[in-house]
């Protein structure tokens, strides 16, 4: 039997889509991917945030826990405190208790409870370690003896070794980076997802879902609300890291320097040799020093040459930051040269310098220690939440499903590359490790393709 066609009815042209779809919004278009994104850093980026964390956790305390297991160097002995004994005998037990040693500086305390500690270079010790003979101000007498690294005492320096980079050296510093580079994509990235997701209900962005039933939606709502309340947090303690990391600390400097903000320096230039003519004391530096306005803790620098200048420097790591410096004609003890932390450092100078002190738990003592740990332990709970989450929704496609490129459109789609090779070029490790994860992404998704086929036929 033949079909009859009405001459009346409308006819559409053979090319035209029977059900054309209207363009998806930009969030419709960019949500599969975030998704997909959020997931593939949340199952292999895990693992490194877990160990920062940890580390971090216990580094933040080190302080503390070396007081404990080095308080004997440390601290004073117990007993009456008259008046403390001149630097220049201080230095000259120390000198007496390390005779193989060239003595490199020296730093005197502000807090009474402290040791004044007495540096030197010793042959043998493993590059940027010396040995640090600590002796107390108010008797004289050495108190011990430490192999320190940048000033730190054995415990800290390995707290801090273990958290930048398990004690593995320059090779293992890839973790935290590692670690440092995805966290501002896993945070920003589930803030769009939580964001989009009740942006009609917003009380739910802030307020953990307390009242509800036990299950997948309520680990997911602990799991969101806890990370939005850390979003600020977690990304400043990103951007600090990365500022000293190896391949992204590259990227940074390179760009302050470009802005002019690095840290400036005193340039320290040598004055005539005066034959016959004794350098100054310890003692009237630091009185030098403190008339020029340095307060804080100060750090000495011993000249390694006659006619070299003594420098000194406030080495204060809490708020407010105070890091003036002097340098002292060394048989004159006149100021030559000077560089004041307020006018002389770049504001971004400044800001890094904050920056990794707040991160290091330095900046504002205690409370400073107590935000870092809060932070360390609410990422390990967001963490478990997540992985929990990952578990309940098996399998995985189901949740965050492959081919997400292939729904962006043509501008979309230009945009993403270009963030990503941009993000990519400031952190290379983010981006090289991206570039695997989609690899993997894709031979995986082929190869689960070709089985569903394989099934069918």
């Amino acid at each position: 039997m033949t079909a009859t066609v009405d001459p009346t009815t409308p006819t559409a042209p053979p090319d035209a889509p029977s059900d054309p779809r209207p363009s998806r919004s930009v969030w419709a278009q960019l949500r599969p991917l975030v998704l997909r994104l959020h997931f593939l850093a949340g199952v292999f980026v895990a693992p490194f945030l877990l160990v920062v964390s940890l580390t971090g956790l216990a580094y933040v305390f080190s302080p503390q826990l070396s007081d404990l297991v080095h308080g004997g160097q440390l601290l004073v002995a117990d007993g009456p405190r008259t008046a403390t004994v001149p630097l220049d005998d201080q230095v000259a037990a120390a000198v007496a208790a390390e005779p193989a040693g060239t003595l490199a500086s020296l730093t005197v305390p502000v807090d009474p409870e402290r040791t004044t500690a007495v540096v030197f270079d010793v042959p043998g010790l493993a590059d940027d370690v010396q040995r640090t003979v600590y002796v107390d101000p108010w008797t004289g007498e050495v108190r011990g003896a430490l192999d320190t690294w940048f000033g730190y005492p054995p415990l800290q320096a390995t707290l801090d070794n273990l958290h930048r980079h398990l004690l593995l050296g320059e090779p293992g510093r890839l973790y935290s980076e590692t670690a440092a580079s995805w966290l501002p994509v896993l945070v920003l990235g589930g803030l769009a997802l939580w964001v989009g997701r009740h942006r009609a209900r917003r009380r739910e962005l802030v307020v953990p879902p307390v009242g509800a039933r036990p299950g997948r939606a309520r680990i997911r709502g602990w799991h969101a609300t806890t990370a939005v309340w850390m979003t600020v947090g977690l990304a400043f303690l990103s951007v600090t890291g990365l500022t000293w990391s190896t391949f992204a600390g590259e990227r940074f400097q390179a760009v302050v320097t470009s802005l002019q903000g690095r840290s400036p320096a005193l340039e320290a230039e040598p004055v005539a040799v005066r034959d016959g003519v004794p350098v100054i004391s310890y003692d009237d530096a630091v009185a030098r020093a403190r008339e020029a306005g340095l307060v804080d803790r100060l750090a000495v620098t011993v000249p390694a040459e006659p006619g070299g200048v003594v420098t000194v420097s406030e080495d204060a790591d809490t708020w407010p930051v105070q890091r003036d410096s002097v340098a002292l004609d060394p048989y004159t003890g006149e100021v030559t040269e000077r560089l004041d932390w307020a006018a002389g450092f770049p504001f971004l100078a400044k800001l890094t310098s904050i920056g990794i002190l707040a991160h290091m738990g330095l900046l504002w003592g205690l409370p400073n220690q107590l935000a870092l740990a809060a932070l360390a332990v609410g990422l390990l709970c967001v963490l478990f939440w997540g992985y929990r989450m990952a578990w309940l929704r098996r399998p995985a496609r189901a949740l965050a499903p492959r081919g997400v490129f292939r729904g962006l459109s043509q501008p979309v789609g230009f945009a993403v590359v270009l963030v990503t090779v941009a993000a990519g070029w400031l952190m290379p490790v983010f981006g090289v490790s991206l570039v695997a994860f989609l690899l993997v992404d894709a031979l995986l998704g082929r190869r689960a393709a070709r089985g569903s086929v394989s099934r069918t036929g």
